[in-house]
């Protein structure tokens, strides 16, 4: 092993390490990135590894000596570069054609320009202390929205916020293989209210990452929607707009590249849905809420002794509602995950459909979620919206 990576790993896998990331890939169609970084799970420091494989996103823990070797194994049969950020420094590694490893490494000083905004990682499970909007940073759109102070300083009351609006970006960040560059990129926001994550959205994209993107933010309530598009005009967001209207009855288009769907009320997601599909939208992320059709509809007799329960039934109709939403969409030819909006000790509702439009459908995994589904709400004795909406009965 190259001497200068095994010293550089011994040094920096340990408690204070940021992350590191390993990328540029040898191969297409394997894994395109993978991130670790230190968790401490009941009272243990392990690293955790985060693989993204085309839309799929798999994790798993390691003792330092493991992931350590993960690392060694990765650079050299997998990827040609990776980033180390520590607290006491920051390295690039760079692997040629041939094999040869070149470590570039800095020291940083601890209240140092690059890393000011970092202080010491928490390692608590699923926390993660750099965020892409960083700390100390102050953002105008954040600003005004009360979620930072105008030094940049994270408003206490609003932390849960500023966290989910990060997590948010990571979403984002990990289907940008999947938008172009060439070109306007167009996203559809549906019940933007306040709009947190719609203006977080046009500001990643197009001021941090540099596309040319075009929001549309659309919400029933028109004092928000006249805020909003005060706010934008005054950052200079020309193309991000605000406009009252109702999911099921928008028309304003018919070419989208992502639609954006948080907390539609209930069936107002299965209408967003229906659109997006329509539109063939490239991305569609949804995070549904108040999924009361399921609930009211249920009725099997294999399940009578659990759906006797109140809040049970509940909450397996917000859960069937999701998986059934997220086959509807594998069948209209998506990769779709469910996946954790933000940690579940704040909200144990808060699921995030993410469906990427496959390059080449497969027909037989169209024709298998298509017919799970059937099976499922025949079973169930259900009805769900976006199920009438896509495959609408003669």
């Amino acid at each position: 092993m190259n001497e200068q990576l095994k010293t550089l790993l011994q040094d920096t896998v340990d408690s204070g390490l940021y992350q590191i990331i390993l990328s540029n890939p040898r191969e297409k169609g394997k894994a395109f990135k993978i991130k670790i970084r230190p968790v401490m799970i009941k009272n243990r420091m392990l690293f955790q590894e985060t693989v993204y494989e085309g839309t799929k996103v798999f994790h798993e823990n390691y003792e330092c000596n493991d992931i350590i070797r993960q690392v060694e194994q990765a650079l050299t049969c997998d990827f040609k570069q990776c980033e180390v950020e520590h607290r006491s420094c920051k390295a690039v590694v760079l692997v040629s054609k041939k094999g040869k490893i070149t470590v570039n490494r800095k020291q940083v000083n601890h209240a140092g320009t690059e890393l000011k905004s970092a202080g010491v990682p928490q390692m608590a499970h699923n926390r993660v202390k750099r965020y892409i909007l960083e700390e100390g940073i102050p953002v105008p759109f954040l600003v005004d929205l009360g979620v930072q102070t105008k030094e940049g300083k994270v408003v206490h009351a609003r932390y849960d916020k500023f966290k989910q609006i990060n997590r948010f970006l990571e979403f984002i960040e990990d289907i940008l293989p999947t938008l172009s560059k060439e070109g306007t990129v167009r996203i559809i926001d549906f019940g933007c209210g306040k709009s947190y994550l719609t203006f977080a959205m046009y500001y990643y994209l197009h001021q941090l990452k540099g596309y040319d993107v075009e929001i549309t933010g659309l919400d029933l309530k028109e004092d928000v929607i006249e805020h909003c598009n005060r706010l934008a005009r005054q950052y200079g967001y020309d193309k991000l707009h605000f406009l009252k209207g109702d999911i099921a009855q928008y028309e304003g288009t018919d070419s989208v590249d992502m639609v954006v769907t948080l907390h539609a009320c209930d069936t107002a997601t299965d209408y967003a849905l229906e659109k997006a599909v329509r539109w063939n939208a490239k991305v569609i992320l949804s995070v549904p809420c108040c999924q009361h059709e399921v609930n009211k509809q249920i009725h099997c007799a294999d399940l009578a002794s659990i759906l006797q329960y109140g809040i049970i039934k509940e909450r397996m109709s917000a859960l069937i509602t999701d998986a059934i939403r997220a086959n509807l969409l594998e069948a209209e030819g998506y990769e779709t995950s469910i996946l954790e909006f933000i940690d579940m000790e704040h909200t144990p509702k808060n699921l995030l459909i993410r469906a990427v439009k496959r390059s080449a459908g497969s027909e037989r995994k169209v024709r298998q979620s298509a017919k799970e589904v059937t099976v499922l709400t025949d079973k169930l004795q259900i009805e769900p919206t976006l199920q009438r909406l896509l495959f609408p009965t003669e």
